[in-house]
């Protein structure tokens, strides 16, 4: 790769102004080896560090586009930027950290690893969320943790209209305001073994300023997992 060139011995520097995202990700794939990779002039293109499968340190100068980092499995991906629709979406493993803001579908359908949003993330954050964990420093918006079956959300600000509507047994954990709980989302007693998750996370997400203390905990009250005839018409 012609514009791919070892700064330092253990750093693999590749520039998107002169080579493409087909290239990275080829390399990313092709090196079993862990590598440490910085990836310049991303401008916001999509699909930039995708399906990794070893672990890799990839260090992202700028704004994304969509999928970043998606399917990630045992690499460290950090993004010093924003990032568009669907960053870590599908990921198995491993840490996605944006130190921006995150558009829509955040961590969508994520089965494990951690996702770091230092700033804001849009709507559907965590949606069909299958395992993994999101911690937002920001907000998030409508939707967030709609359907989410397994894993946990942690919203260091405020959450938009129907969150965790239709959840399964994800945990989320909102330090702000709920604008509306969707259906089958309740608020729940916040026990011994939560704040131990919680101050966990926020220690994993680099989040030193906010307690554990100061959140409130949504889950699913189970209502939806039974059918009820009297509601037939509802169905």
């Amino acid at each position: 790769m012609a514009a791919a060139d070892a700064t330092r011995e253990d750093l693999l520097s590749v520039d998107l102004a002169s080579e493409s995202v087909r290239q990275l990700n080829q390399l990313l794939h092709d090196a079993r080896e862990p590598r440490r990779v910085r990836v310049l002039h991303p401008a916001g293109r999509h699909s930039i560090a995708v399906g990794i499968d070893a672990p890799h340190e990839v260090e992202i100068d700028g704004h994304v586009g969509y999928y970043c980092a998606g399917m990630n499995k045992l690499a460290s991906v950090r993004v010093h930027g924003n990032c568009g629709v669907g960053v870590a979406e599908n990921m198995m493993s491993g840490t996605v950290t944006v130190e921006g803001s995150a558009s829509q579908s955040a961590a969508a359908s994520a089965r494990g690893g951690l996702l770091v949003v230092h700033g804001d993330a849009s709507a559907r954050c965590a949606i069909s969320l299958k395992g993994a964990e999101v911690v937002v420093r920001g907000s998030v918006g409508h939707m967030s943790a709609f359907m989410a079956q397994k894993g946990a959300l942690v919203v260091c600000g405020d959450a938009g209209e129907a969150l965790g509507d239709s959840l399964y047994e994800a945990r989320l954990y909102v330090r702000g305001e709920v604008a509306g709980l969707g259906a089958d989302c309740i608020e729940k007693e916040m026990r011994d073994e939560h704040l131990e998750q919680l101050r966990e996370l926020l220690e994993r997400a680099e989040i030193e300023d906010v307690g554990a203390e100061e959140f409130r905990r949504y889950g699913s009250a189970r209502e939806l997992y039974h059918f009820h005839v009297e509601h037939l018409g509802s169905y």
